[in-house]
């Protein structure tokens, strides 16, 4: 073999086991310098998520300094999971779209849909759990009901008053989501981080090229269809929601003065969404945990959550997003568990169990037996 050739071989291979070295690595935490994690949190969530596929990730709103970075997969720790791989948010996203639809103007308080344990479209039907009706925007939130949803979310799209095409439409929905940090990466201080999907006018004009409306991408009202988000995204996105219209690039290095954070991680950034729409939506969250979809976690504190369930192929996603306490957050929340089923009964326990250790340093006796019990079930 020409000895140029060997060289170059050689040299390819090296830097296979290199970059190879380098993804493993990478797999985990970052180990240059202090971090954020708070050491306690992240035991939890690591003890919560054995054997199963999933992320936790906790932020604190008032900075963007990341609490905790857990994940876990069948190869074992797996930083990608929560920064890198896009899923379909579920019902966690009709937070996102309750607070668009209401700050443009499409829906109020009082904006009420029937719901027969869902909606059928000619041979189309999308199914809902059952809860009374008609419900209003508040408890549209609380209760998850998917045709809320589908319908408002397809008036936006359809409604040739407001905007001139649905072109137009679609791209002031999207501006909106951007503005939440959802879709695109954030510019967080760990390597490998990836959006997801935010559908504009170009995409469905390519994607739908028989011509599309409100009703062709409806799914995307319920979180699924032509939307996917990173874990990260999800606990931004509770994080704005706890902050009531503004957030922080997540951040996991702390802020020292031999190595200060750059100034995007300082910077407050803005959403597009009205008070009232927050003011809204935080009491719709609040009624989701107190009386709604995620009543098994009330606890003696203010907590704001909204669970998701998320349609796959094989058994359904576990999601939760929330934060606490309402009127002072310390933590916002994001769980994520593939495979985990209902969103009320796997990833809301979860969160419930790292608000609490977060807030009071350890955990009362009935979070202890949920924990337990959560280490036990394992959905890989």
């Amino acid at each position: 073999m020409n000895n140029k050739i060997k060289t170059v071989i050689v040299a390819a291979f090296a830097m296979m086991i290199t970059t190879s070295a380098a993804q493993t690595a990478s797999k985990g935490l970052p180990t240059d310098g202090p971090l954020t994690i708070r050491p306690l949190l992240q035991q939890t969530a690591q003890r919560l998520l054995k054997g199963k596929t999933g992320s936790i990730v906790a932020i604190k709103p008032s900075t963007g300094e990341i609490l905790c970075l857990a994940t876990n997969s069948p190869e074992g720790e797996n930083i990608n999971l929560a920064i890198a791989k896009p899923y379909a948010p579920g019902s966690t996203f009709k937070t996102a779209q309750a607070l668009t639809l209401f700050t443009e103007g499409i829906v109020n308080r009082e904006t009420s849909v029937e719901c027969n344990k869902g909606i059928t479209d000619g041979n189309i039907k999308v199914g809902c759990h059952e809860h009374r009706s008609p419900l209003k925007f508040v408890d549209a939130i609380a209760h998850s009901c998917n045709t809320w949803f589908l319908m408002t979310f397809a008036s936006m799209i359809n409604d040739d008053f407001m905007y001139e095409s649905k072109d137009e439409a679609i791209n002031t929905w999207r501006d909106y989501m951007r503005s939440m940090g959802l879709g695109g990466p954030m510019g967080i201080d760990i390597p490998g981080e990836k959006g997801g999907l935010l559908a504009n006018a170009s995409y469905l004009n390519r994607r739908y090229k028989e011509g599309w409306d409100g009703k062709t991408i409806w799914w995307t009202g319920m979180g699924q269809g032509d939307i996917t988000v990173t874990p990260i995204q999800l606990c931004n996105l509770a994080a704005s929601i706890a902050n009531r219209g503004y957030w922080y690039v997540p951040h996991i290095h702390q802020n020292t003065a031999e190595r200060p954070l750059k100034e995007k991680y300082l910077t407050r950034r803005q959403t597009k969404c009205s008070k009232e729409a927050y003011d809204a939506v935080v009491e719709g969250m609040k009624k989701c945990v107190d009386h709604g979809t995620a009543y098994q976690i009330k606890a003696t504190y203010p907590i704001c959550g909204k669970t998701g369930t998320v349609e796959n192929p094989g058994k359904d996603h576990s999601a939760f997003i929330g934060f606490a306490p309402m009127n002072d957050p310390q933590i916002a929340i994001a769980v994520y568990v593939e495979h985990g089923g209902w969103g009320a009964d796997m990833a809301a326990p979860m969160a419930a169990v790292m608000i609490e250790m977060y807030l009071k340093g350890q955990l009362s006796q009935k979070l202890e037996a949920k924990a337990k019990k959560i280490e036990r079930t394992a959905t890989n």
